[in-house]
């Protein structure tokens, strides 16, 4: 079920507050705002509110034994390309970028964020599909810049089943399949070259080893064959 709002101040914000309320939210409902006014994406970062865009949360459920609650971002990732992929023509560039980027052209097509609220996930979820904010430090694209873009109903119900698919698969085969599924998109090669701009300011260079079966933590590997283990931060 896909409930939509004409304006809200942020769809992730509604949910948790009904959650805390005790209101709860069914797992598989989605709200979807035609205008968000205050939405956030990783790192605290504004989220853009262009009209015709996609922006929506939903709730998932933790199970004790589940894969680690962080690791849905790769399951948001890869909803948000498969969604991203039926409405594209065959031949579009479409790539995943860690730790839930999800590129088209390559450039960035959508924000994802995880909040975790008594017991729960709140998974929000935008997608340029009209327009892309202009930014200063990386290129951005819209579903618009390569066809004229779907209707907001229709994309939403494409992101809403390809989700309900890979939590699906991450429930049933765990996080591994999950980690297989978005190294088969993403733009890193074993071994590639990578640079790590870490939540402290620093910098990282070196070469993608691959990411930890545990939580989906990227591993890098250093000029002295050391390798470190990346939990958050942003990479090029």
């Amino acid at each position: 079920m896909i409930a939509f709002a004409e304006q809200t101040g942020s769809t992730n914000a509604d949910l948790a507050a009904a959650l805390r309320a005790g209101e709860g939210w069914a797992e598989g409902r989605w709200l979807v705002a035609r205008r968000q006014t205050a939405g956030r994406g990783r790192q605290g970062r504004e989220w853009f509110d262009g009209a015709g865009n996609f922006m929506g949360s939903t709730v998932v459920m933790l199970a004790e034994g589940g894969p680690p609650p962080a690791s849905l971002s790769f399951v948001a990732a890869l909803a948000v390309s498969d969604a991203a992929a039926a409405a594209l023509p065959d031949d579009t560039a479409l790539a995943l970028k860690w730790p839930n980027d999800v590129l088209l052209d390559g450039g960035k097509l959508s924000g994802i964020l995880l909040e975790m609220v008594r017991g729960h996930i709140v998974v929000g979820i935008g997608v340029n599909l009209a327009r892309a904010p202009d930014l200063p430090d990386r290129k951005t694209a819209a579903l618009a810049d390569v066809i004229p873009p779907p209707p907001l109903e229709d994309f939403a119900a494409s992101l809403a089943a390809a989700f309900d698919r890979r939590l699906e698969s991450w429930r049933t085969y765990g996080l591994g399949a999950t980690l297989h599924a978005f190294l088969s998109r993403s733009i890193h090669a074993q071994g590639s070259p990578v640079t790590v701009h870490d939540t402290d300011g620093s910098v990282l260079s070196g070469s993608f080893a691959g990411l930890e079966e545990s939580d989906g933590a990227l591993r890098l590997r250093l000029a002295d064959g050391s390798e470190r283990v990346i939990r958050a931060g942003d990479i090029s």
